[in-house]
């Protein structure tokens, strides 16, 4: 490299503090080495072959990397520190993400978090403009320039508050729901995240108001429970409800609609060392477990 910088064997040399002849030989051993002669040399000129341009290039680049370690290294000490910033829908329920945050915690305690609740589809668009890490929310289908991982597969059921002629009923016919107002997501219509909700009314020929909706599910599930309405909710989030007599399941019996929660983020988002650490700490571990093990226990 400083051969060609200095166009000359005897100023490279001076610069390298090195005798004339020993940085002839070093060239010389080079362009055997390679089997290709680099320099075309000769008394006025100096002229690098197509070989010694290439090898130029590299040099070059590899000397840019070494001189750039110390700086690289510099900031590169074992405590992780730094700030994750995740978005995330509401009532996310699982002890995967809870023991993750807690044994990343006792890991990195430099690491501060800020979780902000939103909509899903809110989460999407602030991922495709890279102002957060990353989202825990729900996905109905890709979205170009997004990566995704389903964290739970959940079911979504259909149950009643304490004041519906319907609480406390067994073997209700789903007919005798069809009229009943409804509670539900504000994702809930056909192009939303929880789309499968729609399409299940739309099927079963559900004719009553929408009374109430939100995009936060506790407040859904305290429309449901105060009795505005019929609505649905994720199983394992309603079963200490209905433990405690605070709700009621309805037909279908069989549940109405799978809805995946989705780990969502953006690829080309410039993580800071933290984010970066973080996810894949939460990925590891989700991808380590089945997703049948990542709900609450009964």
């Amino acid at each position: 490299m400083v051969i060609v910088q200095e166009r000359s064997i005897t100023r490279a040399a001076v610069r390298l503090f090195l005798t004339q002849p020993a940085v002839s030989l070093a060239l010389k051993r080079l362009e055997e080495q390679l089997g290709r002669r680099l320099v075309d040399r000769a008394p006025g000129r100096f002229q690098l072959t197509a070989a010694g341009e290439q090898v130029y290039g590299e040099a070059v680049a590899i000397h840019a990397t070494v001189t750039r370690l110390g700086t690289l290294v510099q900031d590169a000490t074992e405590e992780i520190s730094g700030h994750v910033h995740i978005l995330a829908t509401s009532r996310i329920q699982t002890p995967l993400l809870d023991r993750c945050l807690r044994d990343y915690h006792r890991l990195h305690p430099q690491v501060t978090f800020r979780i902000d609740v939103m909509a899903s589809a809110d989460a999407h668009i602030a991922l495709q403009q890279r102002v957060a890490a990353f989202a825990i929310c729900l996905l109905r289908e890709p979205i170009p320039g997004l990566a995704s991982d389903v964290l739970i597969h959940q079911t979504y059921r259909l149950y009643c508050g304490p004041d519906s002629p319907f609480f406390g009923r067994r073997a209700i016919d789903i007919a005798e729901l069809r009229r009943e107002d409804f509670v539900s997501f504000t994702s809930d219509q056909i192009d939303g995240a929880l789309s499968p909700l729609t399409l299940f009314r739309a099927r079963e020929g559900f004719a009553g108001r929408i009374v109430g909706s939100s995009a936060n599910l506790e407040e859904v599930r305290r429309m449901i429970v105060c009795g505005l309405g019929i609505g649905p909710l994720p199983e394992h989030i309603a079963a200490r409800d209905v433990a405690d007599g605070l709700l009621w399941e309805l037909p279908p019996y069989e549940g109405v609609a799978p809805v995946d929660v989705h780990i969502i983020w953006n690829p080309q988002a410039r993580l800071n060392r933290a984010e970066r650490s973080f996810l894949d700490f939460l990925l590891r571990h989700v991808r380590e477990r089945p997703p049948e093990e990542r709900l609450p226990a009964d």
